[in-house]
């Protein structure tokens, strides 16, 4: 196999050109000299090789590019292709008879690799297309080595890294899962912080950062004595005030290092060392600093490592539980922090409870070296061949799915602005696949009228990241009829920090189809995107109607986790993850019966809600032996807790009842199912605070 091509399926695929000239001769000249070698896609016009390269980004391993045509110039083509990021990975070649010096200062400017002038030459353009393409093709290469020594050297570091704060920790006579905890925590709570306050823009990068340096918080207890460091009782003030220069002391530790102090690790390490014991309202130590004189990095850490100090064992009290940890810390009782920390640890206080009773060693440094060889690919521009392929099998699945549902899908694109229909669309409704500035084209608003498409437009732009469904109904015009429609779309953005609106994937409904599954979007989205079943918010509303209407039916609620979950995503990547999430909603389906209710709760949980007759547990057990087994290489096992509602008609207790058996099987062992009882009682009571 030579350097041109690739194996596919067992077949030998050629790499693909696109090329863009407006002159047919200039194009079959040109594919005459390169279609022996090369597999050859032609566009006319700078417009319609956009389209092929939003269609096709993946497939296309470079361009010849001429730079005067009608519609849209090369120029033009190069300045979209900049904004994309598409010129990072798809060298172009300007093809062109205009070799004046700025023309060809300009096309270099703007990313070109080479120029080719005409009338063309066939020895020099072979022997500089296929120079291009095999450097192309090494770059390619040596990203995906380069990737590989990323993760390898950042696993190194952060293992050096552990071990280190691991030393402190076993002097300390602590749980050797207290740095891994305080990373978990840290790093949740400044992703909740970023989300919800504009008062520290930190990035990705930042957060990663963070987390690495809180394993350091407690280098400085080195220095101090073990017999103060593990005493079990109170310290006397001459023990507390030795006690408490471990924070200068790994300051000073980091600073002595005699090179790389200017590294930024080594800035957010000294900061978090020296002032995680300082407190908001300024009656920590060693400085007393308050407010946001202290790092937010420090502040993030303080709060992280009480909550877990709370919550573990230690020499000197035991451990308590998580709930009464938290209510501690948001009553003031373990010193001030942050009014914004606070409500951040509030509002994610149960999704902390659940992480940290599954982290296990090993875990956050695979998660931790994986986010930061993404976010250097990711700068780089660099997508590796296995992502390149699952890529293309998502889009040609969707596009299949599209077309036999025989629904009016779209992707709307917002630089430059086009509408691309499915096929079946376009062709039942003779319009272009590809339709540039919809609003101003007569074919689409003649469907879809201008003003209401451009507010709908407005409407995409209005949501946020995480509400990004919109929705409206519309009188559209469908085979000559008016017709109320409903419109639905997903909105999508860049991957930056500074979420930018790229565009959204949407799909047209005629009002009165009945088989349209748009009918759950009506007055909020009650679907889960990735799975189809209904979410929790329209799952809960359906059972509480349903409780309400008993009238002597039985009922059960069965709350589901999928066991080893993260190792699907660690080891397969994310996009096997989303199918294994895919292939339980689907086993679900299959399980349950059309009066049933399923759903997926978000992450890796779902419920099940369902009727019995007599005893639930022939019924719960068919439906647990459907919903595990393999998938692939992978092994689906689940955890279920199942509590029936008896004469319940409160869902609020009835799920913390299912919940509160899951976690029973999830903290004893799993893939096993477990019905709630008398025994898991005192559970319930202490959940929902009645327990003295």
């Amino acid at each position: 196999m030579d350097a041109y091509s690739t194996e596919k399926s067992g077949e030998v695929q050629k790499a693909k050109i696109l090329i863009v000239d407006d002159s047919m001769l200039n194009r079959s000249l040109l594919s005459d000299m390169l279609s022996d070698t090369f597999d050859i896609i032609e566009a006319e016009n700078g417009q319609e090789a956009i389209s092929i390269l939003h269609e096709h980004e993946l497939e296309i391993s470079m361009l010849l590019l001429d730079i005067v045509m009608p519609v849209m110039d090369g120029f033009e083509v190069l300045a979209i292709m900049n904004n994309k990021g598409w010129i990072q990975n798809i060298p172009v070649i300007m093809i062109s008879s205009e070799t004046s010096n700025i023309y060809i200062d300009r096309a270099y400017d703007l990313g070109v690799t080479d120029f080719i002038g005409r009338p063309f030459d066939e020895r020099t353009v072979r022997h500089r297309v296929m120079s291009v393409f095999m450097i192309a093709d090494k770059r390619n290469e040596l990203a995906d080595m380069l990737s590989a020594q990323m993760y390898e050297n950042e696993k190194d570091n952060n293992l050096m890294i552990e071990i280190l704060s691991h030393i402190v920790e076993f002097r300390n006579g602590e749980s050797g899962l207290h740095v891994l905890h305080v990373h978990a925590i840290t790093d949740l709570l400044l992703k909740a912080l970023v989300k919800k306050t504009d008062k520290y823009p930190l990035s990705s990068k930042e957060i990663r950062l963070i987390g690495n340096a809180s394993a350091l918080h407690d280098i400085g207890k080195i220095s101090v004595p073990s017999e103060i460091l593990n005493k079990p009782g109170r310290f006397t003030p001459e023990e507390f005030a030795i006690m408490k220069q471990h924070t200068v002391e790994g300051e000073r530790m980091l600073n002595d290092i005699p090179f790389r102090q200017n590294e930024v690790l080594v800035k957010i390490s000294c900061q978090i060392c020296r002032w995680h014991h300082e407190r908001w309202d300024g009656r920590g130590y060693p400085d007393g600093l308050s407010g946001d004189d202290i790092p937010i990095s420090a502040q993030v850490v303080a709060l992280a490592d009480v909550l877990d100090a709370l919550t573990a064992d230690r020499c000197y009290k035991k451990a308590i539980p998580f709930d009464d940890a938290v209510d501690m810390i948001l009553r003031g009782e373990c010193g001030a922090f942050n009014p914004i920390l606070l409500d951040c640890l509030r509002e994610n206080a149960n999704i902390l409870k659940k992480d940290l009773t599954l982290q296990s060693f090993g875990h956050m440094s695979d998660k931790s070296i994986m986010s930061a060889v993404d976010e250097v690919l990711k700068s780089d521009g660099g997508v590796s061949g296995r992502s390149a392929q699952l890529l293309e099998r998502e889009r040609t699945k969707l596009k299949f799915l599209s077309d036999i549902t025989h629904d009016i899908t779209f992707e709307y694109v917002a630089e430059p602005e086009m509408i691309s229909l499915s096929e079946w669309a376009a062709e039942t409704f003779q319009l272009p696949v590809n339709i540039f500035s919809p609003s101003e084209n007569e074919h689409w608003t003649s469907m879809f009228s201008k003003d209401d498409f451009v507010g709908f437009v407005e409407k995409m732009k209005s949501t946020t990241f995480d509400n990004p469904i919109v929705y409206g109904k519309y009188l559209m015009t469908i085979h000559g009829e008016k017709r109320w429609c409903k419109v639905l779309a997903k909105v999508f953005w860049s991957d930056s920090d500074h979420k930018l609106f790229e565009g959204a994937f949407g799909k047209i409904s005629d009002i009165n189809d009945e088989t349209k599954t748009i009918e759950f979007w009506e007055h909020k989205a009650d679907c889960d995107s990735r799975t189809g079943l209904l979410n929790h918010n329209a799952a809960k509303r359906e059972i509480t109607r349903l409780l309400s209407e008993a009238n002597g039916r039985t009922y059960a609620l069965a709350v589901i986790d999928l066991d080893d979950f993260k190792q699907a995503n660690d080891c397969y990547g994310h996009l096997f993850g989303d199918e294994v999430l895919e292939t339980m909603a689907n086993r679900i389906r299959e399980n349950i019966r059309s009066t049933d209710i399923g759903a997926r709760m978000g992450g890796d949980e779902f419920i099940i809600f369902m009727e019995y007759k007599g005893n639930a547990e022939p019924q719960i057990k068919r439906v647990f032996k459907g919903l595990t087994g393999k998938y692939k290489d992978f092994d689906i096992g689940i955890s279920m807790g199942v509590a029936c509602a008896e004469d319940l008609v409160d869902y609020n207790e009835l799920f913390l009842r299912a919940d509160s058996a899951l976690y029973s099987v999830k903290s004893e062992t799993k893939n096993s199912y477990r019905f709630y009882n008398d025994s898991i009682e005192k559970i319930v009571r202490s959940n929902s605070g009645d327990e003295d």
